[in-house]
């Protein structure tokens, strides 16, 4: 991309419309991989580490499956991180828990009293999240424009609920082959997409989807 990604306008191309609107933002090896020695880290360039936060700055909650935030030791954000877990047991005295986090999970979690103590608590489901229901409430909570960063589980179930807008999708390129996770593991969808932008920095490709 001419210039650089770190010089691009990202709040004109990348802006949410208007409404509820989720996005997830992904990152991939030229084979499929979505992380590489275990972490997405690993396959990006400095042009994908200023757009994951810039799509953050644009959005009004970050949502992340509890496996993710567990493997890239996420710690506090400067937008609501919404972590999806249906059995909690996280360590309350992590980094995680120093700024405002919202814990996406069941009525028969384990652990619910204590998590309250120490988080905000959304209650979606009985048994299983709801996704479908997670985002109602995110948005009853002003939280309408969603980022979801994975991981590759959580963004499947997303999609199998037809409940994806967007795919921002970094391409790196990398051959890794192995048994490492595809961006999306889920069951079989099939969902069409739309491409909405290419970008090149040297020989990443930073690509956007929306839903036809």
């Amino acid at each position: 991309m001419a210039g650089g990604m770190a010089e691009h306008d990202a709040y004109a191309e990348y802006a949410y419309p208007e409404g509820p609107w989720l996005r997830a933002n992904m990152i991939a090896s030229a084979d499929g991989a979505a992380s590489r020695d275990g972490l997405s880290g690993g396959l990006g360039n400095e042009a994908d580490r200023v757009l994951f936060h810039r799509l953050r700055e644009l959005a009004d909650v970050v949502l992340v499956g509890a496996g993710t935030v567990r493997a890239e030791g996420y710690g506090p954000a400067k937008v609501p991180l919404a972590v999806v877990s249906r059995t909690l047991g996280f360590d309350y005295s992590s980094p995680l828990f120093q700024g405002r986090t919202i814990l996406v999970t069941t009525a028969t979690a384990p652990g619910l009293a204590e998590a309250r103590e120490h988080a905000e608590v959304v209650v979606a489901g009985e048994n299983s999240v709801d996704h479908r229901l997670a985002l109602k409430l995110l948005r009853e909570r002003g939280l309408a424009k969603v980022l979801c960063e994975g991981g590759p589980t959580l963004l499947g179930q997303l999609v199998d609920a037809d409940l994806l807008d967007e795919l921002c999708l970094t391409l790196s390129p990398v051959l890794l082959g192995g048994d490492a996770q595809r961006v999306l593991d889920g069951p079989k969808v099939g969902r069409e997409l739309a491409l909405a932008g290419v970008r090149q920095d040297g020989d990443h490709l930073f690509l956007r989807y929306r839903r036809r």
